[in-house]
């Protein structure tokens, strides 16, 4: 589990078909642990140590590579790192999984003030689990929703978000990786399929905001 505070803004040193390696600053950390790089949960196959620095390496299956932006990582490239929550940890963002399941385009940022307005591309099969004032995963990052229609969405940046994570260095058309908020899912499973997709169900989705 994790809650989206991005811990450090690690560097690619190699990208293959099926291994990734990264640079980081993080300690703690050993082989098997579960890292989200990019809001995408991977598990630490190798890791080598100097004194400053180590370098990760995780497995990266082809589904992963499909359904995230980790296929399109390159030497050099910033990736967001977090480590698993540990019991007894301060719970700062909102409940992730690391469990990607889109990629949307970023399409416009605004400044508005010190902030930021990023727009970002949204397929409609997820739009229902993305409402105003609801959480959002934004490759690893926990983001509030500003607004939403069918096809996009948008969140506000602090400049804290901006330094500390590779939001920053985001252009124009890159691609990032959404986790929808969990909640939102399990509300929607338990009001389907326990009590049965009537239209009941359906105009207590519509009020809670997941479904328009």
């Amino acid at each position: 589990m994790f809650t989206g505070i991005i811990e450090d803004v690690g560097v690619v040193q190699k990208i293959a078909p099926s291994v990734l390696l990264v640079r980081t600053v993080l300690t703690e950390i050993k082989k098997g642990d579960s890292i989200a790089a990019n809001g995408t949960c991977l598990t630490v196959t190798k890791m080598a140590s100097s004194a400053r620095t180590r370098v990760l390496s995780f497995d990266v299956s082809p589904e992963t590579v499909q359904r995230t932006n980790l296929g399109e990582l390159r030497g050099g490239s910033n990736v967001n790192l977090e480590r698993a929550l540990r019991a007894g940890d301060r719970f700062g963002g909102h409940i992730m999984t690391g469990h990607i399941e889109d990629k949307g385009k970023l399409v416009r940022k605004e400044r508005i003030e010190k902030s930021w307005i990023f727009t970002f591309t949204l397929d409609r099969h997820l739009r229902r689990y993305i409402v105003p004032k609801g959480s959002v995963g934004v490759d690893g990052i926990s983001l509030t929703v500003v607004d939403c229609g069918s096809d996009f969405f948008t969140v506000s940046v602090i400049p804290h978000t901006m330094k500390n994570t590779n939001l920053g260095s985001r252009k124009l058309g890159d691609n990032v990786n959404i986790e929808p908020d969990i909640l939102a899912k399990y509300a929607e499973s338990m009001l389907v399929h326990d009590i049965g997709e009537t239209k009941t169900t359906k105009e207590l989705l519509k009020e809670y905001g997941f479904i328009q």
